[in-house]
Formats: structure tokens, sequence, C-alpha cells
């Protein structure tokens, strides 16, 4: 990155047009209370929203509430969310989480990043989701593939690491910003800034953008024209 002010410039002109860009952006799992959302973001590991969303909408009617997660057969719960995959594994975390919900917080979600990360399943990056989606506490930065690879892209940070990366934007943005940052950046990565093919002439980013690790041929800047291949003879 470069020197600290020069990059918080930066960071909120980034924040100034993914706010213009996307300004209704939100979390894609369906929820209404913060288990739910809890319960979805353990689901969503290795797993797309969408799919979580179909799962979600029946395993939230049949197990209402921490107690009667808790209470689940195991069997039942793995055939509940296994088209999730890693099911066997996620089901084992959602009623262990939703056991110590029970006993040692009366069956509510904790607003504390540290009793988070301490229930099953539970690591940083979701606790900062129910933390900042569910209660509006900028514990953190969300960083997921999407983030991670477009503040690389966009020269926010140098690591790959998610809680390097982490540490880096909380030092750029604002508290007011954290949550609604991570929305926009996860809406971006999937609408304009794609992997393999990111479509930089529609990007409102891109005067802006360094572009770090794009392809030469997705990298133009407005107005300027792709260099033309001049063909050569080759002599036998």
């Amino acid at each position: 990155m470069v020197a600290l002010p020069d990059a918080k410039r930066h960071a909120a002109q980034v924040v100034r047009r993914l706010k213009a860009a996307y300004p209704d952006a939100h979390c894609a799992l369906n929820f209404h209370t913060p288990l739910q959302l809890l319960v979805a973001t353990i689901l969503s590991a290795q797993c797309t929203d969408v799919r979580v969303n179909i799962v979600t909408k029946d395993l939230f009617q049949k197990y209402p509430d921490a107690a009667a997660f808790a209470a689940a057969k195991p069997a039942d719960l793995e055939r509940a969310v296994q088209s999730t995959g890693f099911f066997r594994n996620k089901a084992k975390n959602i009623k262990a989480c939703c056991t110590a919900l029970v006993e040692q917080h009366g069956g509510h979600v904790p607003e504390e990043l540290d009793a988070l990360v301490r229930l099953a399943g539970v690591g940083r990056k979701t606790a900062n989701v129910v933390l900042g989606t569910a209660f509006g506490i900028p514990s953190g930065v969300v960083v997921d593939t999407h983030v991670g690879r477009l503040s690389g892209r966009l020269g926010l940070t140098r690591h790959t690491d998610a809680v390097k990366i982490e540490r880096d934007l909380m030092a750029l943005l604002p508290k007011k910003e954290r949550v609604d940052f991570s929305h926009r950046m996860i809406a971006h990565g999937r609408k304009i800034c794609i992997a393999r093919k990111p479509k930089c002439e529609e990007c409102p980013l891109l005067t802006i953008c360094p572009q770090i690790g794009v392809a030469a041929k997705h990298s133009m800047k407005p107005g300027v024209e792709p260099k033309k291949r001049v063909a050569r003879t080759v002599k036998s």
C-alpha cells in the first residue's frame, strides 16, 4: 500500500463511488433474527447464498429457535442441510453452537465478538457478519473471497491472508462505513469486478483503480485504445 494518508484518501474515494453505485447493497442471506443469520452464515461456508436461502426457508420453520436446534437429532439436521455441502460438520457445529447459546446466553446470540468466536463453527468473519448486519455493530470488516480479492486489486492491501486484509481495511475505513463497505464490495465483485473477466470498461471505480493483477486486455483506461498487433513475416 501507499503511505497511510494517501491510502486513506484513496479508500475514501472507493467508499464514495461504491456508495453511489450500490446504495442499497445488503446481506444476500435471508434472515429475520440474529440466530437465523448466524446459522445461515455457518451454512454459507463453501456454498452459494442462493443455495443457503433455499435450505433455510424450511430449516427455520422446523427449528425456530436455539433450543430447537440444540434438541435436534444429528441425522435430521444433517439431512436438512445436506445440499449446502460439508453437511455433517455444519450440522454438528450448528447443534453445538445453539446448545452453548441455550446454556450460556439464555438462547440469545451475544453481541460481543469474543463471546461469538467461542461458539462452535464461528470464526471472526462469521462474528463480524452477525454483529454488523444483525446488530449494526461495526466490530470489524467482513473479508470474504470478493472483499479480499477486490481489496488487493484496488491497492487497499498487499496481503492475501484474511486477518491481515481486515487489519489493513480497519486502518483505512471509518467505523460507520465498515458494514456497508463489505456488502458493496461483494456486490461489485459479483456484478463487475469478476475474478477472471472483470468488466473494467463498465466499472465506476476505473479511473481510481490501479488494477493490480488484472490482465492487460481488461485494464484499459477511458479513452485509451488497445494496441494493435502487427503481423510479422517469419523468415524460413
